[in-house]
């Protein structure tokens, strides 16, 4: 197919796309709760006569669009929650909803997707297969996400995705950029809450108590030694505490303290490895200082990995529309996509909408987080370009 048909529908739904983006920008919803977000993409898909099913993890989306012919199933998703966080940029169509803000980008990537799935609509008689719009809800509600009871609830039973896409806005890359590896793009995300109890009492008496701000501050700075001592310094991991609770008042040494943070790995085994040591240095050290450790643990999403062969295929993709792609590093963050890609081949991508003036370039999950709106109309030509293109390849090797 010539890439100037896409060009040309993507040109007719440019400015529709930009406008679904900013609708979804000021009516933000939360992880579980996407009421109103499923129903307006509902009536646009009506509006560009797409058929779709509901239902799937409450307010799930699955749109069909069928080629020429029967052929291989390729699935693009985006996924459709905001985050509780009150937006602090002042623009024409910052949310209206208190403490509610689409800082991760989720709103264009439904909005590219809409825009994409009208493109196929209109091409669908080029192209032999079929391709699934998969509409996810609850992305940022880890450890659970959304992905794995779309799947759970039979999203893909009827339909089976030979490959399935995930695409990102990035706001380090330029626009113009898509980044993606073959292996590793985003990390494992587990969490975790310490809860060690003592013997509290006076400050002036510490002989008489079992100190928990003692053993947190041993327990924090000992962990820090399995990244630099347990495992291979050549696989990257991360053990952050990132919020501490505790204590009454200066004179006082408390009975009990908290500690909550996470663990970011990329290796199954790395991952294995970090949260058996995690336990045991936990609770050998708070053993020594004569405390009782509890241990709330939760694995979470695992990390994202690519097929290669898909990945690779992206690229080919965005560089057959001109667009660079760099050579990237992954990032730890954590991405329900990774439930989807242990299931199916595929890939997740990151599509570079940073700002032009790159100092007011706040970082994902930022109170000012913004993306550059030229990202738009290339994300959904990628989309598009992608989904055809994964097909083509399959009747290539047939």
């Amino acid at each position: 197919m010539k890439k100037s048909k896409i060009a040309y529908e993507v040109q007719k739904i440019e400015k529709e796309v930009e406008f679904i983006r900013r609708y979804f920008h000021q009516y933000p919803e939360l992880s579980n709760e996407e009421n109103k977000t499923s129903a307006f993409i509902q009536e646009k898909l009506r509006q560009f006569e797409i058929p779709f099913e509901t239902g799937y993890a409450t307010h799930g989306v699955l749109s069909i669009i069928h080629g020429k012919s029967s052929g291989k199933t390729v699935a693009l998703r985006a996924d459709m929650d905001a985050l509780p966080i009150q937006e602090l940029v002042d623009h024409a169509y910052r949310s209206t909803y208190k403490n509610k803000m689409h800082a991760c980008g989720h709103d264009a990537h439904m909005a590219m997707l809409l825009g994409a799935g009208y493109v196929l609509q209109q091409l669908r008689h080029e192209f032999n297969g079929t391709v699934l719009l998969v509409f996810q809800p609850a992305e940022e509600n880890a450890p659970e996400g959304g992905a794995q009871r779309l799947m759970d609830e039979g999203i893909f039973s009827e339909y089976v995705p030979d490959v399935i896409y995930g695409q990102h806005v990035w706001p380090d890359l330029p626009v113009g950029q898509i980044g993606v590896r073959n292996k590793e793009m985003m990390g494992a995300s587990d969490r975790f809450e310490i809860t060690l109890t003592g013997v509290g009492g006076h400050a002036s008496m510490p002989h008489q108590t079992t100190d928990v701000m003692v053993t947190l501050g041993h327990v924090i700075t000992s962990l820090q030694t399995i990244v630099s001592r347990s495992l291979d310094p050549l696989e990257a991991s991360v053990v952050t505490i990132s919020k501490i609770t505790g204590g009454e008042a200066a004179n006082i040494i408390p009975n009990q303290v908290k500690a909550e943070g996470s663990i970011r790995t990329y290796e199954p085994s790395i991952r294995a490895r970090l949260k058996e040591r995690f336990f045991t240095i936990t609770k050998q050290i708070a053993e020594a200082f004569e405390v009782k450790a509890d241990i709330m643990y939760q694995d979470g999403y695992p990390a994202t990995i690519n097929t290669p062969k898909w990945a690779s295929l992206a690229r080919e993709t965005a560089n057959g529309l001109k667009l660079d792609t760099p050579e990237i590093n992954p990032s730890l963050a954590g991405e329900d996509f990774s439930r989807f890609l242990e299931s199916y081949p595929g890939a997740f991508i990151w599509l570079g909408a940073q700002l032009d003036e790159t100092d007011k370039q706040a970082p994902l999950h930022d109170a000012r987080f913004q993306i550059n709106e030229r990202a738009l109309p290339i994300g959904t030509s990628f989309l598009a370009q992608l989904a055809i293109d994964t097909l083509h390849a399959f009747e290539k090797e047939t």
